[in-house]
């Protein structure tokens, strides 16, 4: 077994590193007030090759895989998790493309994205269905040679600046499995019927682009039907199990950021004369920071390498999710904690931090539905 990053991966590592640094720092605090998404930096990143990193060279991406788009979100969640997933999310649904479309749906939507000129939605979460996917109520019904799609999205991100959605429809409503009743088809957000509106007011996270999409009657091409009819339940499915993957890099990242900034505060800080963190409950809660975010960051790039290889590991990529969200949460706390008072103000980072780290314990499947899926098959065996 070896467990050295590649030279490859190393540059790749610390130029994500340095451009999160040098792109995000000066406008982090800007973004996070006033909620602003960033598609000037979106265009730089795909102009280094950070956006869709994972794709392909051949549909241009940079082609270093899940390990290596898992450490580029590493890196740029290191410094501010909400920029970070404009640029990673700016994929965020390519995948049922790559993995399930054809060759000129490949080409026509893919490369356009890791070029900075078009950026992507996944339209999953409904109001009435998050973690109970089969729950959706979306639908498309054919009529001649195209599809006409009704029904309410909730929680997309890119929501209000995406170019296309990648919808997740009813399309066979009578089939007798519930699991086979869904498609997933490829929607022009500027599409006649299509609505959005942008949810103001997250906790964390908000320079990322969050809102509600509605679907009224929008009519599209049969030919944008991604993967097979019917299918849908499935692709989505192999979706979540390889994008858990990446909240787990972000889970990585911003715990990371928490041990950072908390160092370089405890150092400096001094009560009865001595800095903070020579004492021995500082370096305790330090402790197990370092701890946690060593054992994620090896189970996050050993799930990702497994992918890569060809021999995925699903449950690997549950518990990634469980204890991604678990560890940020804790690092977030604890920085917070050893800040003082002023880990509570908006001068510094760790507040920010510590708001945006609870999501990762939500979206793409909350941490009691990993616990549920991880013990099933425990269970199995």
């Amino acid at each position: 077994m070896d467990f050295e990053l590649t030279e490859e991966m190393k540059m790749l590592k610390d130029m994500a590193y340095k451009f999160a640094v040098a792109e995000f720092t000066p406008i982090s605090h800007e973004c996070d007030k006033y909620e602003k998404y960033t598609p000037e930096i979106v265009k730089k990143a795909a102009e280094n090759g950070l956006v869709g990193a994972w794709v392909p060279e051949k549909y241009g991406g940079a082609g270093v895989g899940i390990l290596g788009n898992a450490i580029v979100t590493e890196e740029l969640s290191r410094v501010d998790m909400g920029i970070g997933i404009n640029i990673m999310s700016a994929t965020f649904g390519l995948e049922a493309i790559y993995y399930f479309g054809t060759e000129e749906q490949k080409r026509t939507y893919i490369t356009p994205v890791c070029k900075g000129e078009k950026v992507c939605a996944g339209a999953f979460t409904e109001p009435d269905a998050g973690t109970d996917v089969a729950g959706y109520r979306t639908r498309a019904v054919k009529d001649g040679k195209d599809y006409i799609i009704t029904g309410t999205k909730m929680f997309i991100t890119n929501g209000t600046v995406c170019d296309f959605y990648i919808a997740q429809c009813i399309t066979n409503p009578e089939a007798e499995k519930k699991h086979s009743r869904f498609s997933q088809i490829i929607v022009p957000a500027d599409a006649k019927g299509v609505t959005r509106n942008k949810i103001p007011g997250k906790m964390g996270i908000r320079s990322s682009d969050t809102a509600e999409v509605s679907f009224e009657e929008v009519r599209v091409p049969q030919t944008n039907l991604v993967g097979k009819e019917g299918a849908g339940f499935q692709q989505l499915m192999h979706f979540f199990d390889v994008t858990r993957v990446l909240v787990g890099a972000q889970g990585v990242g911003i715990s990371q950021g928490c041990l950072d900034k908390t160092l370089q505060y405890v150092k400096e800080r001094k009560a009865f004369g001595v800095p903070i963190g020579t004492y021995q409950l500082s370096m305790a809660k330090l402790t197990e920071m370092a701890i946690r975010i060593e054992l994620l960051r090896t189970l996050v790039y050993k799930t990702a390498w497994l992918i890569d290889i060809g021999k995925p590991d699903y449950t690997l990529s549950a518990m990634i999710k469980y204890y991604g969200g678990q560890t940020a949460v804790f690092c977030a706390n604890a920085a917070v904690e050893l800040h003082g008072g002023y880990g509570y103000i908006d001068e510094y980072a760790v507040q920010k931090y510590y708001r945006d780290a609870k999501v990762l314990e939500i979206y793409e499947g909350s941490k009691e539905a990993e616990t549920m899926t991880i013990g099933r098959v425990l269970l199995s065996k």
